[in-house]
């Protein structure tokens, strides 16, 4: 019941705050220019279907390179991270074979 009343107060507030914004000259025109810009854009692409339907494939065919590309570098850290990794060991074995030289003089 609580959230009930919690969505509709919020809804109420937005409403309010949205009207007394529009008392203000400039940001009434903004909104109105941007509104227009809207419309047009949508009637300019029911008009226009095939355009925009070019235009979702092409944003369609970069989202899927931007993947490929990301799964290609976090491939490539993943890699480094495992030979980065490998290094702790790699000089423990150095400085045993080094403490074995000094320790046991060749006779």
């Amino acid at each position: 019941m609580s959230q009930s009343k919690l969505l509709k107060s919020m809804l109420a507030g937005a409403i309010i705050g949205a009207a007394l914004s529009m008392l203000d000259r400039k940001t009434r025109e903004h909104t109105m220019n941007n509104i227009k810009k809207a419309s047009e854009t949508v009637q300019y692409y029911a008009a226009h279907r095939d355009e925009l339907q070019q235009m979702i494939e092409q944003k369609v065919q970069q989202v899927q390179k931007l993947y490929e590309t990301t799964q290609d570098n976090v491939s490539f850290i993943k890699d480094k991270i495992t030979e980065v990794s490998e290094i702790p060991v790699a000089v423990q074995d150095i400085v045993e074979e080094t403490k074995t030289t000094f320790t046991n003089p060749i006779n």
